[in-house]
């Protein structure tokens, strides 16, 4: 699937949906934490207007989601 161009602020509303929660912000950069039963998934999102591909990527990965997953 090809990624779609998405603000930070689109992309941390979708993690949001999948139980990440905002545990703080720095600048522009926007903290998000997920707790599973065994550990926690630590996000860090850029808050900017279009997200570079690689980085969104990236997120997606570190967030253990498949882009389907996240943009259906």
């Amino acid at each position: 699937m090809k990624l779609p161009q998405i603000s930070g602020k689109e992309l941390i509303k979708k993690l949001r949906k999948f139980g990440f929660v905002v545990t703080r912000q720095k600048g522009s950069h926007i903290r998000l934490e997920k707790n599973l039963e065994n550990k926690t998934i630590k996000i860090t999102v850029p808050n900017h207007p279009n997200l570079k591909l690689g980085t969104l990527h990236q997120i997606i990965k570190s967030a253990e989601l498949t882009s389907e997953e996240l943009f259906s």
